[in-house]
C-alpha cells in the first residue's frame, strides 16, 4: 500500500523543525550574527496557525503555514526559510493528503523557491549549494517512491555532506536543522517546544503571530456604540481605524481572523464595500492616501527614530540588525493609508531580503534604498527631503 502523508503528519514535521531551531539557534548565531534568532522567530510565526488550525487537509494547512512564515519572516535567513515553506505549499496545493512521492516533489519545489530569493554570488550561497545537494539527494529516493522518512533521511545525509564541505556555514546549518527537525517531528522523537520555552530564554511564538489580512468595509445605517466597536476591532487586529462620517462607519484593520471580524460587525448594521486582501501575496496598495509619497525607515530606539524623522522619514518601524523587523511589519506600515507610494530605507544588510520581499508584495508603488548603516540612511533621507 502506498504511504500517505496527512495534515497531522505535516503538523508534527513543522513542530519538530521549530523544536530543532529552539535547540540550535544559538549555535547558528555563533556562525552568523542573529541568523539563528531570525530563523527561530520566523518559525515561531509559521507554527502559530497550528494552535487552532481547522484544516485537516495538508494543502490548506501548508498554505496557512506559508502565509504566516512569509509575513512573519525576519532577517535574510528568515526570508529564505519562508520561501521554502511557500514552495512546499505550492507543491501541495489542492491536496487533502499526499503520497510520499508527492510530498518529496513538493519539498523539492520548496528548495527551488528558496534558491530563487538569493543571487548566486550572495555571501549566503552555501545555503544554495546545500539546498541543491539536498534536492539531488532526495531525487532518487522520490523517484523510487521510498517512504517519506527515508526521503528525509537521504536528503539530510546529502545536506550534511554539503554542509561539511562549506566549513560549517550558517546557511548550510539552517537547512540541515530544518530537515533534522522535520524527520524527528514525523517520528514523534523531538523535544517539546514547551520545555525550552518554559526556561524563558527565547521569545514565545505568540510574540510573532502575524495578522496578514487587510479588511476594509463600511457599515451603513449603523447602530453601533463607537467606543465598543473600536474596542472590539482593536482586540482582533494589529492595526485598526474606525471612523464615522455621513451616517456610515468605515473600518480598516489588519487581522488573522477575518471570520470573527465579519461576525462582530454584522450586528452593527448593513455591510457594504467589503474588501479583503491577503497582504502576504502580491497586491496593490490602496490609493486613498493623505500624501503622495512617504519615506519609511527602521529605528532601534526612540533617539534614533527622532534623528530619522528629522532627516525626513514619515514612517518609523522599530528594529535593528539583531532584532530585524518582519516582512509583515514593513508591509503593514505601508497599509496605513498615509501615502500612495513609499520609499523604503533599509539600514542593515541583515534585513535587505526582508525589504526586497516587502517590495515583491507591494509592487511598483514601493521603491527601495538598501543601505548598510543608519548614517547612510540619514544621508539618503536628506537628499530625498530636498527633492
Amino acid at each position: 500500500m502506498m504511504e500517505v502523508i496527512t495534515g497531522g503528519d505535516f503538523k508534527r514535521m513543522v513542530s519538530g523543525a521549530y523544536s530543532e531551531f529552539l535547540l540550535e539557534y544559538e549555535e547558528i548565531n555563533a556562525l552568523s550574527a542573529a541568523a539563528g534568532t531570525h530563523t527561530l522567530r520566523t518559525m515561531g510565526a509559521a507554527i502559530m496557525p497550528l494552535k487552532n488550525a481547522s484544516d485537516a487537509g495538508i494543502g490548506g494547512l501548508a498554505r496557512r503555514i506559508a502565509t504566516a512564515a512569509i509575513f512573519g519572516a525576519r532577517g535574510n535567513s528568515g526570508v529564505v526559510l519562508a520561501q521554502l515553506f511557500r514552495g512546499i505549499a505550492a507543491g501541495l496545493a489542492g491536496k487533502y493528503d499526499a503520497t510520499s512521492s508527492e510530498f518529496g516533489k513538493a519539498f523539492q519545489y520548496g528548495i527551488l523557491y528558496a534558491q530563487r530569493v538569493l543571487p548566486n554570488d550572495n555571501r549566503e550561497a552555501s545555503f544554495i549549494r546545500t539546498a541543491k545537494a539536498v534536492a539531488k539527494g532526495a531525487y532518487h529516493a522520490v523517484r523510487a517512491e521510498k517512504p517519506i522518512s527515508e526521503i528525509l533521511e537521504t536528503a539530510l545525509k546529502a545536506g550534511e555532506r554539503s554542509a561539511s564541505e562549506c566549513g560549517g556555514d550558517a546557511g548550510a546549518f539552517i537547512m540541515c536543522c530544518f530537515l533534522r527537525g522535520c524527520l524527528r517531528g514525523l517520528d514523534g522523537n523531538f523535544v517539546s517546544p514547551a520545555v525550552t520555552l518554559s526556561l524563558g530564554r527565547v521569545p514565545k511564538p505568540t510574540v510573532d503571530e502575524v495578522k496578514p489580512y487587510c479588511v476594509r468595509l463600511k457599515i451603513k445605517n449603523p447602530k453601533a456604540d463607537m467606543s465598543e466597536l473600536k474596542r472590539q476591532m482593536h482586540d482582533l487586529s494589529s492595526f485598526s481605524i474606525v471612523e464615522q462620517m455621513s451616517g456610515v462607519i468605515e473600518v480598516h484593520l489588519h487581522t488573522n481572523c477575518v471570520g470573527q471580524v465579519i461576525d462582530q460587525v454584522l450586528g452593527w448594521g448593513s455591510l457594504k464595500d467589503v474588501k479583503i486582501i491577503n497582504m502576504s501575496e502580491s497586491h496593490v496598495l490602496a490609493s486613498d492616501a493623505l500624501m503622495k509619497v512617504a519615506a519609511l525607515a527602521v529605528a532601534s530606539d526612540r533617539a534614533e527614530a527622532k534623528r530619522l524623522q528629522e532627516a525626513g522619514a514619515s514612517v518609523i518601524v522599530m528594529g535593528s540588525a539583531e532584532e530585524s523587523p518582519s516582512v509583515g511589519e514593513i508591509v503593514g506600515a505601508a497599509h496605513s493609508d498615509l501615502a500612495a507610494t513609499y520609499v523604503l530605507y533599509a539600514s542593515s544588510e541583515s534585513y535587505h531580503l526582508v525589504f526586497k520581499q516587502a517590495k515583491r508584495l507591494l509592487g511598483a508603488r514601493v521603491e527601495l534604498v538598501l543601505c548598510r548603516s543608519v548614517e547612510e540612511v540619514i544621508a539618503a533621507l536628506k537628499k530625498f527631503s530636498v527633492r
